[in-house]
């Protein structure tokens, strides 16, 4: 009985400890979104919002302060970045992708673990474009 308690327990931790470490390879996450309309998914979000030359700039900020965010791939000057934002207990990382396109910002935010998200990306993602909004004046 402890050979199975011990061998769940050490399954368990091998489980988190992958979804904490596990790499993220930008060949599979930093990818055109393909933003055709607002999409509300059961793993993420889609978003397209009208841009000026400074809108991508300024989100970029934004979305840098988010905590625990950083890049995965791609710049502003590219026209293209990838950010993980991981949870904050368990370390789950979601990926948000912008892109610009003529004159639009296309947002592509999604899970890499499980079925749903429980409306996390679309939280986030609205929460940033608030913020831009309210820089907007």
């Amino acid at each position: 009985m402890k050979l199975i308690f011990w061998t769940i327990l050490l399954a368990i931790i091998a489980g988190l400890a992958w979804i904490r470490l596990a790499p993220s390879d930008p060949a599979v996450w930093h990818v055109d979104p393909q933003v055709t309309s607002d999409q509300d998914l059961a793993s993420g979000v889609r978003r397209r919002i009208p841009a000026d030359d400074t809108t991508f700039d300024r989100l970029d900020r934004i979305i840098l302060a988010t905590p625990r965010t950083e890049v995965l791939a791609g710049s502003v000057a590219d026209g293209m970045v990838t950010y993980i934002t991981r949870s904050q207990w368990m370390g789950f990382p979601d990926y948000t992708t912008v892109m610009s396109e003529e004159g639009v910002l296309e947002l592509y935010a999604r899970q890499r673990f499980g079925q749903s998200d429980l409306g996390v990306n679309r939280e986030r993602v609205e929460t940033w474009l608030d913020r831009l909004r309210a820089q907007q004046g």
